[in-house]
């Protein structure tokens, strides 16, 4: 779970309030958050460089991409605060504004929605961006497609709130942004900028700027070679022939995205009144969260929040032209009865309104349902259960008696997880590797790559992206991604994992079936239809269970090498030789050999 370590005179500044460590623990449940520590001092190097909280030397250029190394931690006597969160799905909350925000709202404190929806542009408004544009190449839609940004004014930067700021993008960019994958942000000195902007794409033997933490211009090659951050990061880059550069209307580079800033234009130091911080990935809802998060606690903080226009040069979820700072959360309903049923007491409406305003959620009962409107820096409401959390914490735990179960069972592993534990040791005895997936993915990956059709798809309601828009039918599919990961790994590749799958069925109660199915995959040049084969009939005579191959007709399989597999009478499964389409569609040149069985059609 994330933890956070924020400068306390700032935290109770932005919170309005001073309160003792009893108090803040109590208060924090709102947050699902534990006060750690509260007695951390940062503290100055004898050599005259600064210490983290944690006590090693810190330089702050690595910390992030877009601050300077004048930010001297040790300059400033604080005392810190650090805190877990127990949730990972408000990223909002990894900042000190932002934690301060939840506190002050919960605790009865007039909420700034109408001060953020000054500067935030929707689908149906278009706030003034006075000029100031971001020019998006079309070659980046396959590399790094989305930015976002805004330009922050106000009184000059204190070394307490840079090093805040630091902090929170740090935070944003290694777990929100999964270590600069999905998303990276950058802070530059607004006031040298020429606009507009352009987001290119150029190769990496164009690329030639001063990086941050150097003395002298590098050239792309060396910016990854050399460059603490390119060895770091470098990796993200690696695959494409293009690169991204984020440079202004004079041709200065601000950002070679997502490694590095330039020294001149990224080197933000104390004192500063004019940013520019933008932030780019592949995720647009990624993107737009944790610019609309940076905008807020910067108002919060007193600075002018002027928003930037991003020109896209393909077509994107909002327009080829967005406004950022930008909503474009959907607004979503729970029943009264709901509320009532699973948190098993009955509130009256002022109750349950009351407590989203203390959420800082906007809300409007219609007819017992109440639609609520998320805030700005939020994106985690993804069903009903969610909104119903909302009236939970907003009302606060401790106001929920606790129950005494009414029913006394004694647990035992159920006759399933015994035998997928006997399966998985006796895979592994046979020189498998047991591999651990995500149960949602894409058409492209269930479907258009596996010569498959979607008909039996599940498909989510409200996917936050493309990419895990549909619940996976087999596990096969999750085998091939593996594989096309591991191409440089020593052969053969002997993978499996036993794991949920889900599928539309009239006979499931809600139209659709979950089963545990076991999947399994040996990818080498020696690999076989016979050594598959034997596999599976090893797996069986282990498990003491007759069984017949029949003929099978799979498009994921080559026709003629692959047969169906029948136990107690009814087909459980089925194994075969990868179809060679189907191997070039995920780019894989190696043969394999896959299979996969109904685990719980195995028990007697």
């Amino acid at each position: 779970m994330p933890k956070i370590s924020i400068h306390e005179a700032l935290f109770f500044e932005l919170l309005g309030e001073r309160c003792d460590d009893d108090t803040l623990e109590r208060r924090l449940r709102s947050a699902k958050a534990e006060l750690e520590c509260s007695s951390f001092s940062v503290r100055e190097d004898k050599e005259g460089g600064s210490l983290s909280p944690g006590g090693e030397v810190c330089d702050p250029v690595q910390r992030t991409r877009g601050q300077a190394s004048c930010v001297r931690e040790g300059a400033f006597d604080a005392r810190l605060l650090k805190i877990e969160l127990n949730d990972t799905n408000r990223p909002d909350l990894w900042s000190t504004a932002g934690l301060a925000r939840l506190l002050r709202v919960h605790a009865g404190g007039a909420s700034r929605a109408a001060q953020y929806r000054a500067f935030l542009s929707d689908r149906c408004t278009v706030r003034d961006s006075y000029g100031r544009c971001v020019v998006v190449d079309a070659r980046l839609q396959t590399i790094r497609p989305f930015i976002a940004g805004f330009v922050a004014r106000g009184a000059g930067l204190s070394e307490v709130r840079l090093w805040d700021l630091i902090q929170t993008q740090e935070r944003l960019a290694s777990n929100f942004g999964r270590r600069r994958c999905t998303l990276s942000l950058g802070c530059y000195r607004a006031q040298d900028i020429c606009w507009p902007l352009a987001y290119r794409a150029v190769l990496l033997a164009e690329v030639s700027f001063t990086p941050l933490g150097m003395s002298m211009p590098l050239s792309g090659e060396q910016i990854l070679t050399q460059h603490p951050k390119g060895r770091e990061y470098g990796h993200l880059l690696k695959d494409y022939s293009f690169v991204p550069l984020l440079v202004d209307a004079r041709g200065e580079v601000l950002s070679l995205i997502p490694i590095t800033n330039s020294a001149s234009l990224g080197a933000v130091v104390t004192g500063d009144t004019e940013l520019f911080i933008e932030c780019s990935g592949t995720d647009m809802c990624a993107v737009l969260v944790a610019v609309n998060s940076l905008a807020c606690d910067l108002s919060d903080m007193g600075m002018q929040i002027e928003p930037v226009q991003i020109t896209y040069s393909f077509d994107t979820p909002w327009g080829r032209s967005v406004t950022t700072p930008f909503y474009f959360q959907e607004k979503r309903e729970v029943a009264h009865e709901q509320i009532d049923r699973l948190l098993g007491m009955p509130l009256t409406v002022a109750d349950i309104t009351e407590a989203f305003a203390r959420m800082d959620c906007a809300v409007q009962v219609k007819q017992g349902t109440y639609v609520v409107e998320p805030a700005a820096y939020r994106n985690d409401f993804l069903h009903a259960v969610d909104l119903i959390e909302e009236v939970m914490l907003g009302r606060t735990i401790d106001r929920f008696s606790p129950q005494v179960p009414r029913s006394f069972t004694v647990g035992r592993l159920s006759d399933l997880t015994l035998l997928t534990r006997k399966i998985k040791h006796l895979l592994v005895g046979f020189g498998y590797q047991e591999m651990i997936f995500h149960y949602l993915g894409s058409a492209r990956e269930f479907c258009t790559r596996m010569r498959c059709t979607a008909d039996d798809l599940i498909e989510i309601e409200n996917p936050l992206t493309e990419s895990y828009r549909f619940v996976r039918r087999s596990i096969i599919p999750c085998l091939l991604s593996a594989e096309l990961k591991s191409a440089h790994a020593l052969y053969p590749h002997r993978i499996f994992e036993i794991g949920k799958v889900a599928f539309c069925s009239p006979h499931g109660e809600h139209g659709t079936c979950t089963q545990q199915s076991l999947g399994f995959l040996n990818a080498s040049q020696e690999a076989s239809y016979n050594e598959v084969a034997s596999l599976v009939s090893g797996l069986l005579y282990c498990l003491k269970l007759p069984y017949q191959v029949e003929e099978a007709q799979d498009p994921r399989f080559v026709l003629g090498r692959q047969a169906s597999i029948c136990v107690h009478g009814s087909r459980v499964g089925i194994f075969g030789e990868i179809h060679p389409q189907v191997l070039s569609n995920w780019d894989i040149r190696m043969p394999c050999f896959a299979g996969e069985l109904d685990v719980g059609a195995l028990l007697p």
